[in-house]
């Protein structure tokens, strides 16, 4: 039988469901994405940490878990899961092992059974929360606030890695860092030189064609490692690219502030519009924060804008190679209609 566990948000709402996964409890900052598929790569996305995710699509688990070369990272990096059906029935010829299976094994908490509607629209309302899943009655009625950690270095890797063998190099800074963006890289023939997100990777430049900042979860003005080094890089005409997190570190290095979103962005089919024109293209998201536009300096302007509340999706430099967008190019999951960002840096290379 399931245990009995319960959501309980920072306002003492509490949710009660049953428990799928790893029979403990789990703090984070709760907050739901709208996609319909894609549950591995978003379980796995270091964009993630820190954080316990609802899924609002109503199944989930039936296509099990693929093996993990498929993955964003080698772990589970939520701290919880929340979905309102769950099927340990799989049936993805790829599948491994089950889905609760697979939080079990990596002391994941998980709960199903929870309105997960009316769940997201009490966010969407206040905005996202902080939470507890309470599999195991807690006496800490104190929630923990994730976004008062540096998550940044709980995820980036620790020393150098490198890969492929192509005759251009990219150094990618690991803020959090998802598999896919270093497969695009590679796959395109450049070498890759991944570094820690505290990396002083400005003292050898030789023989770095470009600078790609990462991904990664939290907020922005922890990293200031990174912000630091990325000034520095500044000083270079060395093509510089942010996703994500990384685009709101080169604002911040380019002298721009960064701000919380109500709700923030995590979806599959957020529609961006390039700026100055009339198309939009469909994003894959994840984030938090973004870039406050009234800040960004005379020299810089802003490229992409998302289509449904108007925030700052990507910044380019008018007369410098350097650019970013909020939103992931590389999808997995989502559309692949972004991917060409990544052949426009390889060409600035």
């Amino acid at each position: 039988m399931s245990k009995i566990a319960k959501l309980i948000l920072s306002d003492g709402t509490a949710f009660i469901g049953a428990s799928f996964g790893f029979v403990g409890n789990g703090d984070g900052e709760v907050v739901f994405n709208t996609g319909m598929v894609g549950y591995p790569e978003s379980l796995t996305d270091p964009s993630y940490r820190g954080q316990i995710l609802v899924c609002t699509y109503p199944l989930i688990g039936n296509y099990g878990v693929p093996n993990t070369t498929q993955l964003e990272s080698n772990r589970i990096q939520v701290s919880g899961l929340i979905v309102s059906h769950y099927t340990a029935q799989y049936s993805h010829w790829q599948a491994t092992q089950s889905l609760g299976d697979w939080l079990q094994t990596s002391q994941i908490p998980a709960i199903t059974g929870i309105d997960t509607r009316a769940l997201t629209k009490k966010l969407r309302t206040h905005g996202v929360m902080l939470g507890r899943i309470e599999i195991n009655q807690s006496n800490n009625s104190t929630i923990e606030d994730p976004n008062k950690r540096n998550l940044v270095s709980e995820v980036s890797c620790t020393e150098v890695i490198w890969y492929g063998q192509g005759k251009k190099t990219v150094i990618v800074v690991d803020c959090g860092v998802k598999e896919s963006i270093i497969r695009n890289l590679v796959k395109r023939g450049i070498k890759v030189k991944r570094v820690p997100w505290d990396y002083n990777f400005t003292a050898n430049l030789k023989d770095i064609d470009g600078i790609l900042l990462s991904n990664g979860p939290g907020d922005p003005t922890q990293c200031v490692a990174t912000i630091q080094q990325t000034k520095l890089a500044m000083q270079t005409k060395l093509p510089i690219f942010g996703i994500c997190l990384g685009s709101q570190i080169q604002a911040l290095a380019a002298g721009a502030t960064t701000y919380k979103l109500p709700f923030g962005h995590r979806a599959q089919n957020q529609p961006c519009q390039i700026e100055g024109t009339q198309r939009c293209i469909l994003t894959s998201q994840n984030h938090g924060f973004a870039v406050k536009e009234s800040t960004l300096p005379s020299d810089w302007s802003v490229s992409f804008r998302n289509a449904n509340d108007q925030s700052v999706e990507g910044i380019v430099h008018k007369t410098k190679p350097w650019c970013s967008v909020q939103f992931h190019p590389e999808a997995n999951p989502g559309p692949a209609d972004a991917n060409y960002l990544f052949d426009d840096f390889i060409k600035l290379l």
